[in-house]
């Protein structure tokens, strides 16, 4: 850990990771003292050995004003001058008993078997299931009752104020890292975290040479669901989610002094960047919109329909295009139709625009129903109907039918039909806007 800590306080370490000194903490914030699980856990067990409930309150009293000094961790021991509110100081000590060196080869053993108890260590975090496979392996990280031992100067043989008041600012240390409760366990941060190194090398080495454990298909992994369900009381609350980025992220430039490997094209990777910056900021908005949760999961695209996508969102240089209109399948002069229907209606507007389905009895009913009722009396054009599109007779401007019931107009341009407008349930309304001027081919 670095000697400047993210909570406030300065870690030294006084030499081969014997030792950490943390400087005294700020008053805490709010009423509680520990916001994670285990730091909880670590408080449960002084309150649960405490005969005198009253010492505590007076020791909770002294830690939330600042009486307690710098807190010293070693193996076995926490150390600390608490002063009373008369300013007297006492040194106190809360003991610990240390793993011995079997018990942490079982549980490097166990946490090389699971890489996520090595991340949770790096992201100084020790989930429920970390401590129970460890138990499993007969290893007790945390505190029971009656196994954190007070020592200190004011010759109470209980758990006296000071040292009840030393727990309560440990407990907020451990909050911010559990190496804090390992060293006092016997391992360093630094030499924890090497063992784990040397530990999954060799189990790499083995699994390479086909002599590593058999796959178990995923047996072990994960935490009961009744142990989850049971430790949400002591879990804080879900921190609030940062705020959403206003635009993407821009990409990762590529113009660097060496030169592509052999088939890749810089730029054309660069685009994809780029696209996958606009799609990711996309998805995080709408998962953050209301009711995203009751939204269907929307079907993948085919790489003829992702090519569509691309070329609409990404207006990219003629170059790029060209190649876009190849992964589409399309001619290059037919891209920018589908460009506009893709950007009308996505993959359902695509559909319209490529299919000339024949509509069954049913449907053509509800179609014409529809058409009967949509104007005026005298108001209605003539149309001329072939499968499910109708054409305005003398006029470039034309509905389509699709399976959901829903109208696009179409106009006429240079000789090919291309969108010129979202979708519709009003035939009447989708076609004033196709007379009012289509998009043409973007």
């Amino acid at each position: 850990m670095s000697e400047d800590d993210e909570y406030g306080t300065d870690a030294v370490d006084s030499g081969g990771g014997a030792e950490r000194t943390f400087a005294p903490l700020p008053p805490p914030p709010g009423r509680g003292f520990a916001t994670s699980w285990w730091g909880r856990a670590w408080l449960q067990s002084l309150e649960d050995t405490a005969l005198d409930g009253q010492q505590l309150k007076k020791g909770r009293r002294l830690a939330r004003e600042g009486g307690v000094g710098a807190v010293s961790v070693r193996p076995g021991r926490i150390t600390a001058v608490v002063r009373d509110r008369d300013g007297t100081g006492h040194r106190s000590d809360v003991l610990l008993q240390e793993l011995g060196d079997e018990a942490w080869d079982r549980f490097l053993d166990m946490a090389v078997e699971r890489a996520g108890h090595i991340a949770a260590l790096l992201d100084r975090e020790m989930p429920p299931h970390l401590v129970e496979d460890a138990a499993g392996a007969g290893v007790d990280l945390l505190p029971g009752i009656g196994d954190l031992e007070p020592e200190c100067t004011c010759g109470t043989w209980d758990h006296c104020p000071h040292s009840g008041a030393l727990c309560y600012q440990v407990a907020r240390l451990l909050d911010e890292d559990p190496f804090v409760l390992l060293l006092l366990r016997g391992r360093g941060e630094r030499r924890l975290l090497d063992e784990l190194q040397v530990r999954s090398a060799a189990r790499a080495v083995r699994g390479a040479q086909g002599d590593g454990p058999e796959e178990t298909d995923g047996e072990g992994y994960g935490v009961p669901a009744d142990e989850a369900f049971a430790a949400g009381s002591i879990l804080p609350p879900l921190p609030v989610p940062p705020p959403v980025p206003e635009e993407p992220g821009l990409p990762p430039s590529l113009d660097t002094e060496a030169g592509p490997p052999s088939g890749i094209d810089p730029a054309a990777l660069e685009v994809l960047a780029a696209d996958s910056a606009v799609r990711a900021h996309r998805m995080l908005l709408e998962a953050l919109a209301p009711g995203h949760g009751r939204h269907p999961v929307p079907a993948e695209l085919t790489p003829e329909q992702d090519a569509v996508r691309m070329a609409a969102d990404a207006r990219p240089e003629p170059w790029i295009a060209k190649r876009l209109a190849e992964g589409s399948g399309r001619p290059r002069a037919e891209l920018g139709a589908a460009v506009s229907a893709w950007r009308y209606g996505g993959v359902a507007a695509l559909a319209v625009l490529d299919e000339e389905w024949a509509p069954d009895a049913d449907s053509l009913a509800r179609a014409r129903a529809r058409l009967a009722v949509a104007w005026e009396e005298g108001e209605r054009p003539q149309l001329r109907a072939a499968r499910a599109r109708w054409t305005v007779a003398g006029a470039d401007v034309q509905l389509r039918y699709d399976r959901d019931g829903r109208w696009w107009p179409y106009r006429k341009e240079r000789g090919r039909w291309v969108p010129a407008g979202p979708a519709d349930d009003d035939p009447a309304s989708a076609l004033a806007g196709a007379s009012a001027g289509g998009a043409g081919e973007g």
